[in-house]
């Protein structure tokens, strides 16, 4: 006998996830979402998440994601954020999502800057035979 269990926090002021979601087609349950402790953008290190994304400008991602429905003004989009009940909003058009994530780059100087890997993604690959 299989049984599932899903819990969900209810919307609102107190949600761990801020007061928007931006759901995308993926296969790792990712997610956009705004937050409720904004101080964490201050930090220097801010992956404290299990995966998902937090948002710092919630409301202009959503003015940009929404622009071709013009209905869903800038006041629009806080009142159904601070509604307190969940609300959908379909893209009439398809937006790509783009993630990247870097531990390494090459700066204008022609220099490679290297910085932390705090999901072992570089340790993971590294571990992989290649062809």
């Amino acid at each position: 006998m299989t049984s599932s269990l899903r819990l969900r926090q209810r919307p609102g002021p107190d949600n761990a996830l801020g007061l928007v979601k931006f759901i995308f087609p993926n296969n790792f349950s990712i997610y956009l979402h705004d937050t409720p402790a904004e101080r964490l953008f201050a930090r220097d290190r801010r992956a404290l998440s299990h995966g998902c994304i937090r948002i710092e400008q919630p409301v202009a991602l959503a003015r940009d994601v929404l622009r071709d429905q013009p209905e869903w003004t800038e006041a629009r989009i806080h009142a159904a954020m601070h509604a307190g009940q969940e609300r959908w909003v379909k893209l009439m058009d398809p937006l790509p999502v783009h993630i990247g994530y870097w531990t390494a780059w090459v700066g204008p100087d022609g220099g490679v800057t290297f910085t932390d890997d705090p999901y072992g993604i570089d340790r993971a690959h590294a571990a992989e035979p290649l062809d």
